[in-house]
């Protein structure tokens, strides 16, 4: 068995109009060579992605779900923009093919670009993978670095620079989030009020600015197969914008899981930062700010807001479930995450804010009993 990421069937109600892409593509100049294979990436909640195999041609197409309203949260030209501009400065991007905004053709917005064949690390790195300790921290710190050379490109003098909405980033970010989770409540899940009140209360001033991915994951990276400690390419470009380098990395520290952690934290695990080899959540935070020099006044704002994000962008798509917006069976125990969050959010304030510790132990019995229903 090949540990080389593939797609899988299309799914039920995700069909390509293969027909309608393959005469747009050939009008773009592009040459096709003998029948498609196609599949379709399953793993996340946003775009739909697409493997188009052909004789000739390896490409993965991206459209926004069926019915989205929301044009800046799936913006094909945005993404399409992003990825052909940061090309030149960051050699891990996969090739754009071509943009199409041409709603007749597939009735959306969509984008075709080259594939990067390689190991996608999930939540489980493939069993074919034997990894020692030491090859698990070097692919480790490979990824850490990737991200620190993302924050480096000199961005200001090219379209990238367009991305951003100036000074405020900080500010906007927590005061955005804060918002859209009182859109997307439901009842069965915590208010989060008094980690909401301290992040808005605690806002620092943006640290520098710098092009940010927003979305940093392992199950964003691809690696090498030869090599699979390398990182041959990055992935999900559609939330990248110019901000904060320090609230990207607290936003990627939420899906850090480590094998220390609770159950219940555990349980949100979706990359494989659990195995011996892997830097602690504090390690990553020691190494990153040694490398770039950077020296934040209150490190725990960075992570409690990324903790915070996380669980909007999860009450986001459970709320659609709860409303019954959507069937889909995976967001059904989404509310359980949302729980495990806040506890984590918690525990990060507790360091500093007693307060913090006796909501949790007023806290726990409650979500106890309601887990256990």
């Amino acid at each position: 068995m090949s540990v080389i990421d593939v797609g899988g069937q299309v799914k039920a109600g995700e069909a390509l109009d293969i027909q309608a892409v393959e005469h747009w593509l050939k009008s773009q100049g592009v040459t096709l060579i003998g029948d498609v294979e196609l599949t379709q990436y399953s793993g996340g909640a946003s775009n739909w992605t697409y493997r188009l195999k052909y004789q000739n041609q390896d490409l993965i197409l991206r459209r926004p779900p069926q019915g989205t309203k929301a044009k800046s949260a799936h913006d094909m030209q945005r993404e399409y923009e992003v990825q052909n501009n940061l090309a030149a400065y960051y050699p891990v991007l996969p090739k754009m093919v071509a943009l199409c905004q041409d709603q007749s053709v597939i009735g959306c917005d969509f984008y075709v670009m080259q594939r990067i064949e390689g190991v996608i690390p999930r939540a489980n790195l493939p069993a074919e993978l034997t990894l020692t300790e030491d090859d698990i921290q070097h692919l480790c710190i490979n990824v850490i670095d990737k991200l620190i050379e993302l924050h480096q490109v000199p961005y200001q003098s090219t379209a990238l620079a367009q991305l951003g909405k100036g000074e405020g980033y900080c500010r906007r970010q927590v005061e955005g989030w804060d918002q859209r989770y009182a859109k997307a409540y439901t009842e069965n899940v915590p208010s989060f009020k008094y980690i909401r009140e301290w992040l808005l209360q605690n806002i620092p001033e943006d640290s520098t600015s710098c092009v940010i991915h927003n979305d940093w994951r392992f199950d964003n990276v691809i690696l090498d197969p030869n090599e699979p400690t390398k990182v041959i390419g990055v992935l999900d470009w559609e939330m990248a914008t110019i901000g904060d380098p320090l609230m990207d990395l607290g936003a990627a520290l939420a899906y850090w899981v480590e094998a220390t952690d609770s159950p219940l934290f555990k349980a949100t695990r979706r990359q494989p930062t659990h195995l011996k080899g892997m830097l602690t959540r504090k390690q990553v935070v020691d190494y990153y700010l040694e490398k770039t020099g950077l020296k934040p006044e209150n490190w725990v704002f960075y992570e409690v807001f990324g903790v915070f994000r996380l669980a909007v962008i999860a009450q986001q798509i459970y709320y659609r479930y709860y409303h019954k917006q959507t069937q889909n069976p995976a967001f059904k125990d989404f509310w359980i995450v949302i729980h495990a969050l806040h506890i984590r959010a918690l525990q990060l304030l507790a360091t500093q804010q007693p307060i913090a510790q006796q909501l949790i132990e007023q806290y726990q019995p409650q979500l106890e009993e309601i887990l256990a229903k």
